[in-house]
């Protein structure tokens, strides 16, 4: 059957001064062209879908003015369960408690931006399901645009068994459900479109590689940077996909898999990023957990960045997440390096004082206070 998609009446197209010039400029002018489009491509899928922003009943959020954060990416239901350790080989244990949140790494980047109050879009799938609509309604109500939000009929929707232990450390087991199935063979030319007129998109690896490689390259072709976490399936990234992106941003194991070196040291990770450079990707950000973040940038000193103390940690669940789609927020805004990273890293140390991912994240003026009082 045939999928409808809604694009918005009216979108912004930015116009980078050299569209040469694909190294990252964080205080690159844009100009915007206002474009009218009248789309109405449709593309067979195996299953029947919809787009459930037709069945909010409060007002959507009005079409952004300003390029806006475009995230591209997986949206799941996640199955929290506190346990005082995680079960042996064969062993059933009690969980303390246990409740259903939205999550997802796509959907958490997409709400982060949506509570920072930056403009933004969400393109992904869900099933049709309870699960599909709390993840629907938590979007919604972190001011994410669904106009390309998909529901599809022939998979779930992505689920996780996150289970979080007493120091807020967390171990997940993902069901990929609609995250990984029913995407179209071709993404249709309102998702594309919307990716063409993005400030930043942010990737991750909880959807195929195939959806990932066409948005990187009509990112790339319309002068779009592109971020991408590493977080998802652990199978290397493919070549195709790797030279369309701008920045690579893996947590440290994540970074160790992807280059097959240690990262036990700072210098164990610098060289590990030295070899991301060498595989295609000029700038690499990389996530320290309780040691911060560096940045890598080709040819250049890497800027350090030390996560700021707290006094619980109560879950880590979506901190990367957090610092991922602050970092860009910050970015397109026109914020430097290090002030990109210094507004991240607010955000992460914020969501790791309360439980679950999207009900963590914060607002911008909690992060902005934050800043101002240290």
């Amino acid at each position: 059957m045939d999928t409808a998609t809604l694009s918005p009446a009216n979108l912004w197209t930015p116009t980078p001064h050299n569209q040469s010039n694909r190294a990252l400029n964080p205080n690159q002018v844009l100009r915007f062209n206002n474009k009218h489009h009248h789309l109405h491509r449709k593309f067979p899928l195996l299953c029947f879908s919809v787009n459930p922003s037709q069945n909010q009943t409060s007002p959507a959020p009005s079409t952004p003015t300003i390029p806006p954060l475009v995230v591209v990416g997986s949206a799941n239901a996640d199955i929290y369960v506190e346990i005082q350790r995680l079960p042996k080989e064969g062993e059933t244990i009690t969980a303390k408690t246990g409740q259903t949140l939205a999550g997802g790494k796509g959907a958490n980047q997409a709400v982060c931006g949506g509570k920072l109050s930056y403009p933004t879009y969400f393109v992904g799938q869900v099933g049709e399901d309870a699960h599909g609509k709390l993840i629907s309604e938590a979007l919604h109500n972190g001011g994410v645009r669904l106009n390309h939000l998909t529901t599809v009929g022939c998979a779930p929707s992505g689920h996780a068994v996150v289970m979080l232990q007493p120091d807020g450390q967390n171990s997940i087991i993902v069901v990929g459900g609609a995250n990984m199935s029913g995407w179209p063979e071709t993404l249709t030319e309102e998702n594309l479109e919307t990716v063409r007129n993005a400030g930043i998109v942010l990737l991750q690896r909880e959807i195929p590689d195939s959806v990932n490689i066409q948005v990187a390259k009509a990112a790339k072709g319309a002068g779009v940077p592109v971020l991408m976490d590493v977080g998802g399936v652990a199978a290397p990234i493919p070549q195709e996909l790797m030279s369309s992106i701008d920045i690579l941003s893996p947590n440290e194991s994540e970074l160790s898999r992807l280059t097959g070196l240690s990262t036990n040291s700072f210098d164990d990770v610098s060289q590990a990023a030295l070899k991301c450079h060498k595989m295609g990707v000029k700038q690499v950000l990389v996530k320290l957990g309780a040691k911060g973040s560096a940045f890598f940038v080709e040819g250049e000193e890497p800027i350090i960045q030390p996560a700021f103390s707290v006094e619980t940690v109560l879950d880590t669940t979506g901190a990367g997440d957090t610092f991922t789609a602050a970092f860009a927020v910050a970015l397109v805004e026109g914020k430097t390096r290090k002030e990109c990273l210094r507004f991240a890293t607010a955000a992460a140390s914020l969501c790791i004082q309360v439980k679950g991912a999207i009900p963590s994240m914060p607002d911008r003026k909690s992060v902005l206070d934050l800043l101002q009082s240290l």
